[in-house]
């Protein structure tokens, strides 16, 4: 199993200082944390992309390839790449150079995105939320497999076989869909034989099973093999060198980030009962030392009948820089080799 780390590079003001990351700072720790998990032998960094005044990460592959200067072995992806307000051909081009300047690390995640803050911002209508990602997708996977591209669809003109440059040097350039919990999403990237990469950040994982055994039947059946249909697990987590420092240190911006989507989106304030609740043996967040960190990533496999990568959203927003940094050491130093241990 790879284990990874996603970050959304989230600028949230601490709960208890009000203080803030400067801009420029913040985007410094994350290359700092970028090189550290390469060096912690982990496999995998991806970088989201949003819209909003919370996070730093509306150009992931500016520092994608910015990372790529200054790692080595650790593969680079999004987290995902809102692929329904983007154009293919800009996607497949920037990510092809990703793969050039890594040296064949880049991956795609390509999703709808959590956050509906792209659609007007880039001109698009909402109520064309799936149809934009079907075309665009299927655009996507058109560029990445012919140099010369004849193509239409509805909300992008037309492709007359032009030529799609630069080519990146991994062939085919690794294209994941990330889903949340709609069953057509789970079909769709059976039906096109893609790894999937499911975000649980919330609930019991092993309610996702189901889905994630409609995926893989509806590849089987459509005569993918086995070995194609990986599936990947995004989650919130977080290590420490004690399971209450963990919880402890997760908490606050835990707290303050889901309060605040929540706000627009009719929730609940978010409090400590919930929060230790998934912290649970069966619950959604992987936090804790590492051995209880490995446990529930051992739990989370089983749960869900195997799973190719586990990829932890370690801060979101106001963990302090250095103990962002112990995680990760953690994280690759400890948590993986327990992991790798049990799972092959």
């Amino acid at each position: 199993m790879e284990i990874g780390i996603d970050s959304f590079v989230a600028t949230l003001a601490d709960p208890v200082t009000g203080a803030l990351v400067p801009p420029a700072e913040r985007l410094h720790n994350l290359l700092e944390e970028v090189e550290l998990a390469d060096r912690a032998g982990l496999d995998v960094f991806g970088i989201g992309e949003h819209h909003r005044e919370e996070f730093l990460d509306s150009a992931p592959v500016v520092l994608l390839a910015a990372a790529a200067a200054r790692t080595k072995r650790i593969r680079l992806s999004s987290a995902v790449t809102v692929l329904s307000a983007a154009d293919p051909v800009r996607v497949f081009q920037e990510f092809a150079t990703l793969d050039l300047i890594s040296k064949g690390r880049a991956e795609i995640v390509a999703g709808r995105g959590s956050f509906t803050e792209a659609y007007p911002l880039f001109g698009l209508d909402l109520e064309d939320y799936d149809s934009l990602f079907s075309e665009k997708l299927d655009l996507l996977l058109k560029i990445r497999q012919d140099l010369n591209v004849r193509w239409s669809g509805k909300h992008r003109p037309a492709l007359t076989g032009q030529a799609v440059y630069p080519r990146p040097l991994q062939n085919p350039l690794p294209v994941w869909i990330g889903v949340g919990g709609t069953p057509a999403s789970f079909v769709r990237a059976g039906t096109l034989g893609l790894p999937l990469m499911v975000a649980i950040i919330g609930g019991e994982p092993h309610r996702f099973r189901p889905l994630i055994d409609l995926y893989r039947e509806t590849g089987r059946r459509a005569g993918h093999p086995p070995e194609s249909l990986k599936v990947g697990v995004h989650a919130l987590g977080y290590v420490a060198d004690t399971t209450a420092q963990a919880a402890d240190d997760f908490y606050p911006g835990y707290a303050r980030m889901f309060t605040e989507i929540g706000k627009e989106r009719g929730w609940p304030p978010t409090r400590r009962a919930h929060y230790d609740a998934l912290l649970g043996p069966t619950g959604a967040l992987i936090i804790g030392d590492a051995s209880a960190v490995a446990e529930k990533i051992l739990y989370l496999n089983k749960a869900l009948g195997g799973i190719s990568r586990l990829n932890v959203q370690m801060s979101p927003g106001t963990l302090p820089h250095p103990k962002a940094l112990r995680g990760i050491e953690l994280l690759g130093g400890q948590v993986a080799p327990l992991v790798r241990k049990n799972v092959q």
